[in-house]
């Protein structure tokens, strides 16, 4: 029966058909008007609002047919340089031809007279092309030309002087060809080939002489470095950008091998005497690296500052290296790139100094990462006690952590570890003065220009109070002196309080990592370690408590104290698990703490953080004492709802607190880990069931959490009474649900007829699905027939009721009660029935069914939306 809509509904439709109607006959009659002006002799532009170049080119694109692409005519000068560079290489084929297998058959007078003249030509011929304007056909021969020599080299060896040594004439002819190019280069200086090649046969002499006399490797490090050295000059004052982009590559290339051999040399060195000679290298290179910066452009001398001060540090801190033990070498690296930055005060160019700058982070950032994994043993090395709780008190540090780390070649961890903290704390503590310093690096600023440049405090256009010596180092900063209330920084950088932030945060997580691994590298007693590590986590519950009310942009360090706190208390918490007195005490210790820095701590995420891990540790308390008591841990889980309890009654005391919430979902999940333990045991876990609706009863006093509490009341006292009644085998559930479902049921009529509005879920809800759900999961395990025939007859009345009275609970509960016993029933049958039909029918059965419903799609949505309304619409 198809539906007919109502008036207002069907003249909305046609309202909508109609406006498409004259879309489609818009844009129809903007397509003839452009193929009418197509057709004419003069190719007009488009129609506005029309794109004619086909769907998507960019408004204003000349008119063009469908389909056609205009032609646009090659360049002249590109298909002059394909011909010309084929013709160059067939040449160049045709020469390393002649050298290698026609050679052979001519006289000696004829092969020097045959490539003395083509050598000649070659060379020549690109002088007389550049005067008539041919530059492409020059730089062709001159290509050739550039073979031509390498081949009369070639041929030389092979018959003039066939005896002598392959390096050493490999390096005397790459010289002199070298020279023999840059003359010729500067001579014809239109011609960009000749000077790039002399620049790429500069690379070899040096390097192949020392292989060639067989040189240690100091000395093909000093040939390295000194070719290094020539690309960086011919990068600075070359001509032309080829030149220097060559030079740049090969000096890359050459000054990266000289260090590499410098820094072997120095690492492998027998002693400190042994260091000093790579020493040397290392830092002449640095040298070398820091003139190349002084005159590079912005991002090379940056790169040189950073390559002239790893130099220095592995030429500096090899030699006292090479004397300390293994452990301790870190420590002298560390020690000279703490050293670099002294560049601050130096008359080094800004991006220069900025490049040293970042090689000392480097080496400081390497020296912490080598100190990362001993850290990493000592926090998570406890996890290992889970495995055997409660086995004893071990004898040491070390041996609770259960790490194989060789410690007495890491003895020099925490001192890496407690001097970079030393050095940030101290940056934050004389923040102002560590600002004044890095002033001249910071970027251009008024304070360049003297003192009288500075604008006065307050001057209209400055981002920040006037200082002393000038404006803000960086443009669009504010607040550089470090003062309470300095604003963020422009231009998207981080304000002067941010960047304190951050070094306070390294100062506090590098000092409280030393501090563990000076506990572990000494193997202190276990005892002395618990109190050690617990005493750190007050400290830094107080750094974060004290921090929670610090200048905006200066979160960094208490947010770091935070997270150090909750993972050295987890850490402290898994290493008193070796014995039962050390467990209860460092808990406790650390739910005091966590709850003394709730209450003091100001509202916000923090406070609520503090809250949560003191229910967590409480939570664990109770876990405890139930295993001290011996108890299964089915048993133990009543026990371990004295937690959610208190935190029912702390949520009742804190109402609209916003740590209210936090804390009471911490203590739920405490109730579902009870729920956990007592599943192996079900008179237990009914036990807790009906313990955990009691709580979400309690909740659900306060009217801002019945909403949910309430439903989770109900929902938990059901799912409780089902548990027992399965516990107890009982076959007739029925005689223990439905005297609480008719009282139930009568309650709700009379909350119905109270209030009219309220819902049916809430009066009636609970009531019925205290009998039907037993009932039907009792009924599915139940071979007779009478039981499902009773509950799927009182099923039937309940969905009618539900439908005569526009009721959702007693219309859905209903439904599905009936439609699964329905399911129950017809399942053996239905077996049976699809064990006899053939296999392709159940497929083809499922496609006809899927094409029938996507036909009708339309009809079956509108369908459904009008199913949902009405469910919508009921109580």
């Amino acid at each position: 029966m198809e539906h007919v809509p109502p008036p207002a509904e069907e003249l909305a439709r046609l309202d909508r058909e109609l406006a498409e109607l004259d879309a489609r006959r818009a844009q129809l009659l903007t397509r003839r008007a452009w193929l009418l002006a197509a057709l004419r002799p003069t190719v007009p532009t488009a129609a506005p609002g029309w794109n004619p170049s086909g769907w998507g080119a960019p408004p204003g694109t000349p008119a063009q047919p469908w389909g056609q692409v205009p032609k646009r005519p090659s360049a002249p000068r590109g298909a002059q340089n394909v011909l010309l560079t084929l013709g160059g290489l067939l040449l160049t084929v045709a020469a390393i031809a002649f050298t290698l297998v026609s050679w052979g058959s001519m006289g000696i007078g004829g092969r020097s007279a045959v490539l003395a003249a083509v050598t000649l030509g070659a060379l020549a011929a690109p002088a007389v092309l550049l005067r008539r304007g041919l530059a492409a056909t020059a730089e062709a021969l001159a290509a050739l030309a550039l073979v031509l020599t390498l081949l009369d080299v070639y041929a030389v060896h092979a018959v003039a002087a066939p005896g002598t040594d392959g390096l050493g004439f490999t390096a005397l002819a790459s010289a002199v060809l070298a020279a023999l190019w840059t003359a010729y280069g500067l001579a014809l200086g239109k011609l960009r080939l000749p000077l790039p090649a002399a620049v790429v046969l500069a690379q070899w002499p040096l390097l192949f002489w020392a292989w060639a006399v067989g040189a240690p490797a100091p000395v093909v490090g000093w040939a390295l470095l000194a070719t290094a050295v020539l690309d960086g000059a011919i990068a600075l004052w070359g001509k032309g950008a080829g030149v220097r982009v060559t030079a740049c590559v090969g000096g890359a290339v050459m000054g990266f091998s000289a260090l590499m051999v410098g820094l072997a040399l120095s690492l492998t060195a027998p002693g400190p005497l042994g260091a000093v000679a790579p020493g040397v290298l290392l830092l002449t290179a640095s040298a070398a690296a820091v003139a190349g910066a002084w005159r590079a452009p912005k991002g090379f001398a940056r790169t040189g500052g950073a390559v002239a001060g790893l130099a220095a540090v592995a030429a500096v801190g090899g030699v006292p290296a090479a004397a300390l033990p293994a452990g301790w070498r870190v420590l002298a690296y560390l020690l000279c790139g703490l050293a670099l930055t002294a560049v601050v005060r130096s008359r080094l160019p800004g991006h220069a100094a900025r490049g040293v700058l970042a090689a000392s982070g480097a080496v400081v950032a390497g020296a912490l990462v080598w100190a990362l994994p001993p850290l990493a043993a000592v926090l998570l090395g406890p996890v290992t006690v889970l495995s055997d709780v409660w086995a004893g008190t071990p004898d040491g540090f070390r041996s609770a952590l259960g790490s194989t780390l060789p410690w007495s070649e890491l003895a020099a961890a925490p001192v890496v570890l407690a001097l970079v903290a030393g050095l940030l704390g101290a940056a934050y503590r004389w923040w102002p003065s560590v600002v004044r310093l890095a002033a001249p690096l910071a970027g251009p600023t008024t304070a360049d220009a003297g003192p009288q440049a500075a604008p006065a405090a307050g001057a209209p256009g400055t981002d920040a109070p006037g200082a002393a010596g000038g404006a803000a180092p960086w443009p669009g900063w504010s607040g550089w002196s470090g003062r309470p209330g300095a604003g963020a920084g422009g231009r998207g950088r981080p304000s002067a309080a941010t960047l304190r932030g951050v070094v306070g945060a390294g100062a506090v997580a590098l000092g409280w990592g030393a501090l563990l691994l000076a506990g572990a590298l000494l193997d202190v007693p276990h005892a002395l370690a618990l109190a050690g590590e617990t005493a750190l986590v007050g400290v830094l519950l107080a750094l974060a408590v004290r921090g929670g009310g610090a200048e905006r942009g200066a979160t960094a360090m208490p947010v770091t104290a935070l997270v150090a706190s909750v993972a050295g208390a987890v850490s402290a918490g898994l290493l008193s698990l070796a014995s039962e007195g050390a467990s209860y005490a460092v808990f406790g210790a650390l739910a005091a703490l966590f709850a003394g820095a709730a209450l003091r701590a100001g509202a916000g995420v923090p406070r609520a953080v503090f809250a949560v891990a003191a229910v967590v540790w409480g939570t664990v308390i109770t876990g405890l004492a139930g295993r001290s008591l011996g108890l299964a841990p089915h048993e133990a889980a009543p026990l371990m709802l004295l937690v959610p309890a208190l935190t029912v009654l702390l949520g009742a005391r804190l109402r609209r607190n916003p740590v209210a919430l936090p804390v009471e979902l911490t203590g739920a999940l405490g109730a579902l880990v009870a729920v956990g333990l007592a599943v192996s045991d079900a008179p237990f876990l009914a036990l807790v069931l009906a313990l955990c609706g009691v709580l979400a009863a309690g909740t659900a006093v306060r009217p801002e959490r019945r909403p949910v509490a309430g439903y989770l009341a109900a929902a938990l006292f059901v799912l409780a009474t089902w548990v027992r009644l399965a516990a107890s085998e009982v076959s007739f559930p029925e005689a223990y649900t439905l005297p609480v479902t008719v009282p139930a049921l009568l309650v709700g009529a009379a909350r119905r007829r109270r209030d009219p509005e309220a819902s049916s879920w809430t009066a009636y809800g609970p009531g019925l699905a205290a009998t039907l759900l037993p009932s039907l999961a009792v009924a599915w395990t139940d071979p007779d027939w009478l039981r499902p025939l009773l509950l799927g007859t009182a099923a039937l009345v309940i969905t009618l009721l539900g439908a005569r009275h526009r009721l959702q609970a007693l219309l859905l509960l209903g439904g599905t009660v009936l439609a699964l016993v329905g399911l129950h029933e017809l399942a053996p049958y239905v077996v049976q029935v699809a064990g006899a039909l053939p296999r392709w029918l159940p497929p083809a059965l499922a496609g006809l069914l899927l094409l029938v419903v996507g036909a009708t799609y339309e009809q079956r949505l509108r369908d459904a939306r009008r199913l949902k309304d009405a469910l919508v619409r009921m109580r």
